[in-house]
């Protein structure tokens, strides 16, 4: 029987851009990014590098008619619903796109100038070219380096990006969002500037050098998010969001530093079924074992984060935790993401110094069980609640004790003990990198305290 098909309909997104042999940045990683944001990627080359992770080796711009070629067979065949460009080269080619940007919606320019190994990709006599480009864009997106030569100001904190974004909608940009990436700080601030106003996106500067494709990245998910139809505002904060995970959880690839990770939020969100299916084997393993001599008299909380969790509502966790009965212990309802609080917070901030922890459970803290800690293959770590400062507020109380712990400690400990004051107070929370690891160290405390007593 032939089967009938189900076809369904993703904006289309044109990127204008070189090729990275590579595969990190350029037409690769705005392909992936594009598909990771739910459109259908197309595209038009405008050079072909020799490049890995650790720079240029060479480059080979098509002719312009090729080019030119390229844009065409998309524009006619697509309804094209937004379209990015990256690496243009040359005057020739950013004063082609010029020539057919009625024809190129929610126009996304990032104005491509060095590479993050500090090769060049833009011919010097081009950079007065982009200016009339920049005056078709919906959006400029320009780290401070490129906005510094676009607008001749100098860029060394945020009001200096202020400007420099108002230089650049003064020059016809719908917008600009002149990214902090570059900017010294211990938090990235990037500026979108527009005639209405100013937004900045403040987040946590990441300490890795493997940012090569960020500056794809970020465009392609902006263009492919105003595709959708999202206002310019929602399209930039999701952008950054998709590259800030991006960053952390980067790509351990080739002899540089690496590459984002074009498609980590797309790995994450597959890995809830996984995650939710672990905590419950999880449980089903406590049951089975009887833990009730470790279970706090609040109930116990078995959590598990998604492998690029971030927040809270990344972190699985049985709802209504595990309480003691008469005949064992039992779960009071399912599995559910976002239902913890505190330990999901703790587990979070484990995973900020040992991003490979991806599971938690809380028991209660007596001391036969702190002494059964020294059964575990890893150390405990105790942290003194009287130099909890008085800025820290009772909901973040559980994250700031169990981030001073890993802090205080010479090796990641895979226990956290929980004292007064902590957020975790009355608690131990065991940590561990898979399921099966949370349950042996479960046990081994179990059967460590069983046998002292």
């Amino acid at each position: 029987m032939t089967r009938a098909d189900a076809p369904v309909t993703p904006p289309v997104v044109l990127t204008i851009a070189g090729s990275d042999s590579g595969g990190g940045a350029g037409i690769q990683a705005d392909l992936k990014t594009i598909e990771a944001c739910g459109g259908f990627g197309t595209s038009a080359i405008t050079s072909v590098t020799a490049q890995n992770t650790t720079g240029v080796q060479g480059q080979h711009l098509l002719p312009v008619e090729e080019i030119e070629a390229q844009i065409e067979a998309v524009i006619e065949d697509f309804d094209v619903a937004a379209v990015k460009t990256g690496m243009l080269a040359t005057s020739e080619v950013i004063e082609l796109v010029v020539d057919h940007a009625a024809d190129l919606p929610n126009l996304v320019v990032d104005p491509v100038m060095v590479a993050a190994s500090g090769d060049r990709l833009l011919a010097p006599e081009a950079e007065d070219a982009y200016k009339s480009l920049i005056a078709e864009a919906s959006v400029v997106t320009p780290n401070a380096d490129e906005a510094a030569v676009l607008t001749g100001r100098d860029i060394d904190d945020p009001e200096a990006a202020e400007r420099a974004g108002q230089d650049l909608v003064e020059m016809g940009a719908d917008s600009a969002l002149v990214k902090g990436g570059h900017v010294p700080g211990d938090d990235v601030v990037d500026t979108l500037v527009t005639d209405d106003g100013v937004t900045t996106f403040r987040h946590a500067r990441i300490d890795t050098e493997a940012t090569h494709g960020s500056g794809c990245t970020l465009s392609s998910a902006i263009a492919t998010q105003l595709a959708h139809g999202d206002d310019l505002s929602t399209a930039v904060g999701s952008g950054i969001d998709l590259l800030a995970s991006a960053v952390r959880y980067n790509v351990d690839v080739g002899e540089g530093p690496g590459a984002v990770h074009h498609l980590v939020q797309t790995r994450n969100d597959a890995a809830r079924g996984s995650t939710s299916e672990a905590v419950e084997r999880v449980v089903s393993a406590l049951v089975d074992a009887d833990v009730s001599p470790l279970v706090p008299d609040r109930g116990m909380t078995v959590a598990s984060a998604t492998p690029y969790a971030e927040t809270p509502d990344a972190v699985a966790a049985v709802e209504g935790r595990i309480d003691r009965t008469m005949d064992g212990v039992r779960p009071n309802r399912g599995v559910r993401f976002g239902v913890s609080t505190t330990v999901a917070r703790a587990l979070l901030a484990a995973r900020e110094h040992a991003p490979e922890l991806r599971f938690a459970v809380d028991c209660r803290l007596t001391n036969a069980i702190e002494g059964a800690l020294s059964s575990l293959d890893g150390p405990a770590a105790v942290y003194d609640p009287s130099e909890r400062p008085g800025s820290v507020s009772d909901d973040d109380t559980a994250q700031w004790g169990v981030t001073r712990a890993l802090e205080t400690s010479d090796e990641t400990p895979i226990a956290v003990v929980g004292r007064e004051g902590v957020g975790i107070d009355g608690r131990v929370l065991l940590f561990a990198a898979d399921a099966a690891d949370l349950i042996q160290r479960v046990e081994s405390v179990q059967g460590a305290v069983k046998n002292d007593g």
